[in-house]
């Protein structure tokens, strides 16, 4: 939204120009309105939505942010929440809910009409992270031996409220699914045409306790704006639309993404999470690799003689563990999207061994190229920088980037799919875990090659 737009706004909300204000809000698309109020203040923020008509202000309210929303809902008149919560669509009434406190939601919950009431206690009647929690109950069911006449008729009557009109189902008289069929087949054809001409009977459903991220992927693998949800008897549910599955993956992703820095998810927006529960999210992560750092510390302890006898030695350690932890966290990343891609399954865990392998050993063989080319340089341009065992100390630093490239490649491919073989979140095997992982045997590597190479000479 334009900045002189949300300038007049506030001048009008400060003028008092209440009625010009409210004729310049019905102007706006949702989306435009949405924008506004996000950027508002809070008292402004109320003032706009009191002013908005019932059937905009609902089509506004769906699309804020779920804290905008609990704002709205505790400072704005009883009675126009209910009628907002009424028009609501279900699936994002639901959503709604499930953010809200138990004893809060109860006192929503009367306040929605009788038939809103039976549907949204049907809706968080489902299992947290269920499809059944994303459906609504709009859409549109015909019957088989309908003309395609009468589908269109019945469309023009009852389609106002369906949450979709792409895709209509087909159900039996005991409200069994058999089919679905897109609309644009009902607009190409003969009004005289039946439904069941129409039909292949080959159609894609969810059910209604299918784990929300299952729903993720056959929507990816079927291009469907709408998918049908069944119960166990294949009766007809509801629908799941492509919108509350965007906003289902949104969630996914951003947890994936928390995880892979190192933290707890976030249970709300960071900047409304307090301040302990930022702390308790944060701590647990942090206390675990300090302990896995300790473990680095032990493994230099016990090369101090080493160590002693070459000091010149420490300078590569951070260059070593840190090449090692980078390498693994890259390939944590590739995995982890991979398995939520659907592109790799547990089942593939040889091939991205064999995989990253190759890919390790290339990359390590680059890297260790670029640290011994570093150290010959170095030595030819200050002759006393590295002493006489310079070729030993190069050989020992590039040998050491090549193992622990590849040894940080094939922990961090491997670690995500040992966690999903295990049943855990593979996105815990985040990569500061495995930096930490790789930083411990990276320094044994290092020192082990140092013996090999400097053994006879600085060892």
């Amino acid at each position: 939204m334009q900045p002189q737009t949300v300038e007049t706004i506030t001048s009008l909300i400060q003028e008092g120009e209440f009625f010009k204000l409210k004729q310049l809000l019905r102007t706006f698309q949702p989306a435009e309105l949405v924008a506004l109020i996000e950027e508002e203040e809070e008292r402004e923020q109320l003032i706009i939505f009191r002013l908005l008509p019932l059937k905009l202000a609902t089509e506004v309210f769906e699309y804020l942010d779920l804290e905008v929303q609990r704002h709205f809902l505790d400072n704005l008149a009883q009675d126009k929440m209910a009628d907002i919560l009424n028009e609501m669509s279900p699936d994002d009434r639901t959503a709604l809910l499930e953010f809200l406190p138990a004893n809060f939601v109860a006192e929503l919950v009367q306040s929605l009409s009788e038939e809103e009431r039976k549907v949204t206690l049907q809706l968080l009647g489902y299992p947290e992270d269920s499809v059944g929690r994303l459906m609504t109950p709009d859409y549109i069911a015909i019957r088989e031996n309908w003309t395609v006449q009468q589908v269109l008729d019945y469309i023009r009557q009852h389609g106002g409220q369906s949450e979709t009109l792409s895709m209509l189902y087909v159900t039996d008289m005991h409200g069994v699914l058999i089919d679905d069929i897109r609309i644009r087949e009902f607009l190409l054809s003969a009004p005289t045409a039946q439904v069941r001409s129409l039909m292949d009977r080959r159609f894609v459903q969810l059910t209604a306790n299918q784990d929300q991220e299952e729903a993720i992927d056959v929507f990816r693998r079927n291009d469907r704006n709408a998918l049908p949800v069944v119960s166990d008897q294949g009766i007809l549910l509801g629908i799941v639309t492509i919108d509350d599955i965007l906003s289902i993956r949104e969630q996914e992703d951003t947890e994936d993404m928390q995880k892979l820095g190192g933290s707890e998810a976030l249970d709300e927006p960071y900047l409304a999470t307090p301040l302990l529960g930022m702390l308790k999210k944060r701590a647990g992560w942090l206390v675990i690799l300090l302990i896995g750092e300790m473990f680095t510390a032990t493994a230099l302890k016990s090369f101090e003689d080493e160590i002693a006898k070459a000091v010149v030695l420490t300078i590569f350690i951070p260059l070593i563990i840190s090449a090692g932890g980078n390498a693994g966290s890259q390939a944590t990343s590739l995995i982890i999207r991979a398995m939520s891609l659907g592109e790799l399954r547990i089942g593939d865990w040889w091939r991205v061994m064999r995989r990253e392998l190759a890919t390790g050993a290339m990359l390590g063989l680059i890297l260790g190229a670029v640290g011994l080319f570093r150290i010959l340089l170095w030595s030819r341009i200050f002759p006393g920088e590295y002493g006489a065992y310079y070729w030993g100390i190069g050989l020992t630093v590039g040998s050491s980037l090549v193992g622990i490239v590849l040894w940080g490649s094939l922990c961090g491919s491997m670690l995500p799919l040992l966690l999903k073989r295990l049943g855990a979140d593979p996105a815990t095997s985040s990569a500061p875990f495995v930096a930490t992982l790789v930083d411990v045997t990276g320094v044994v590597i290092y020192f082990a090659f140092a013996l090999l190479f400097l053994s006879g000479t600085l060892l």
